[in-house]
């Protein structure tokens, strides 16, 4: 039997020879029956040990590679075990249990209770559910599911409606940028603040586009100042609501630093949309090939949500030109502190300090393709003092054909304050391990196919993760980051171009 707090109730029926789980969601009882001749078969070992006065019999179980060892008694008049998956038999009471040979569970006394009444939380309109089934519901009984996107477009259309300033709400769906963009301002619920660890799930589908796409999930923190400029502005007004970074050939880019007055976005997930996956599934059927339905994406992202605001906007971008485009889904999972963990939240400190990837690339906002002939420059401040500082940059390559960025290592550095604090040449060489997400990539004469091909830290049907440069040594004051890349020449029209993201997060003393 299990106490009255636990969420799962389990009892045993050594009558009829099976365990009873049972587990309530929302307003309805489930409940899974487990027969005795499923469970682990126990081994019966040679050595004895007395417990509470009791001769007990040794027996060990293995269990997902782990070991449990189990004395027991039949000469007790109480029946049973503290985990009903182990019961050497129907006359036993287990009276200790080992885990793994460092974990230990000893019974410490027998005590008859008098008149007593077992808790029962099931009954006739329990919902019988299998194994399967059972666990399904207690994994998501443990944590909290924000439903942002669900199945929305994302695709290239001239038509779409850009809605006024003073008509936007909360909780309602917006599509900016030729329809390349879908936005939604959400509220930082309890379940974000109070939790342990919050992941971003994206789902991402071919809804008619065949290539692979840059995408980006990102945060428009909410405007405590009225002449702070954001993404949003953009969004609703125009490009030319985004300050102007010019480089030494007298190039123009649209909002890619933090400035005064002015803020970008922080990016939360860099993916990649797979060569047409779904959608080409049909179109191209290959004997041994089972491609897959969907790619789905998931990622920590606790660092990187102000969970000190009330309110947020939550940003999708692909950028394509199709006009079938992709259908995505967004969810925030909030998994809550454990028992043992403290409910004293220490603040979080997230600056966005640039960002060259081009939301709007539907509605003209130039490549990153600075890095040829310049260097990316923020001028920043830290204004308090801030524990585990760190910088989390995401960089991934683009533009060309077989001697393009996108198919050719190039070194990255980072300095700050004329320090060198990081570099890499980003690269990926396993993309040929996701070649069933990409039905629609085309298939060369020696046997390649594009997605297999290795590019600059990505591959189509994956997430680029930000690599972490630490910053313990910056104190309070004014700072200079610089980004320098080795980008290469321009292949024929092509454009080579990085995109690029840089927030600093850690914690504000208290």
């Amino acid at each position: 039997m299990s106490k009255p707090s636990d969420k799962i109730q389990q009892y045993i029926d050594l009558k009829n020879g099976y365990n009873i789980s049972t587990i309530k969601d929302r307003n309805t009882v489930f409940k899974k029956i487990i027969s005795f001749d499923s469970l682990p078969i126990p081994k019966k070992e040679n050595d004895t040990r007395v417990i509470l006065g009791y001769e007990c019999q040794h027996v060990s179980f293995s269990y997902f590679s782990n070991r449990i060892d189990v004395w027991y008694t039949e000469k007790a008049a109480v029946k049973g075990t503290p985990n009903s998956n182990y019961l050497p038999n129907r006359n036993a009471l287990v009276l200790q249990m080992v885990y793994n040979g460092n974990q230990t569970l000893t019974a410490n006394a027998i005590t008859k209770v008098k008149k007593y009444e077992p808790f029962i939380t099931y009954d006739d309109k329990t919902v019988l559910v299998d194994k399967s089934e059972f666990e399904e519901i207690l994994i998501n009984s443990r944590y909290t599911k924000l439903h942002i996107f669900d199945n929305e477009k994302l695709n290239f259309n001239s038509k779409s409606i850009i809605p006024k300033e003073e008509d936007l709400i909360s909780d309602k769906v917006y599509h900016f940028s030729n329809g390349s963009v879908v936005l939604k301002k959400i509220k930082i619920t309890p379940e974000l603040k109070n939790s342990n660890a919050v992941f971003a799930k994206l789902t991402c589908k071919s809804n008619g586009d065949a290539y692979d796409r840059t995408g980006s999930v990102f945060i428009i923190p909410e405007k405590k100042e009225r002449e702070i400029t954001t993404l949003l502005d953009a969004y609703l007004h125009g490009l030319d609501r985004l300050p102007i970074y010019t480089d030494s050939k007298a190039n123009k880019y649209q909002g890619i630093i933090k400035e005064k007055g002015y803020s970008p976005a922080i990016e939360l997930l860099r993916f990649f949309t797979p060569f047409g996956v779904n959608h080409f599934n049909d179109k191209r059927k290959i004997n041994n090939y089972n491609w897959a339905n969907e790619v789905v994406y998931k990622e920590d992202i606790t660092s990187l949500v102000p969970t000190d605001e009330d309110e947020i906007w939550i940003g999708v971008f692909i950028g394509n030109y199709d006009a079938g485009g992709h259908i995505i889904s967004l969810e925030f999972d909030a998994y809550p502190l454990m028992n043992n963990e403290s409910n004293i939240k220490t603040k979080k400190y997230i600056v966005p300090l640039f960002s060259t990837v081009n939301t709007m690339e539907m509605s003209g906002q130039n490549y990153g393709g600075l890095f040829a002939n310049d260097t990316l420059k923020v001028n920043f401040e830290i204004k308090e003092e801030v524990k585990n500082l760190q910088l989390l940059y995401t960089t991934t390559g683009h533009g060309g054909w077989g001697n393009g960025d996108e198919f050719v290592p190039r070194m990255n550095k980072l300095f700050v304050d004329g320090k060198e604090v990081f570099k890499i040449i980003p690269w990926r060489t396993d993309c040929a391990t996701y070649r069933l997400f990409n039905p629609a990539s085309g298939n060369f004469s020696d046997g390649l196919s594009s997605s297999d091909l290795s590019r600059s830290n990505w591959c189509p049907g994956t997430l680029t993760f930000p690599y972490i440069v630490p910053l313990n040594d910056l104190q309070k004051g004014n700072h200079v980051i610089e980004v320098v890349i080795d980008q290469g020449p321009n292949e024929g029209p092509s454009t080579n171009h990085w995109n690029v993201s840089g927030v600093l997060v850690g914690q504000l003393n208290n």
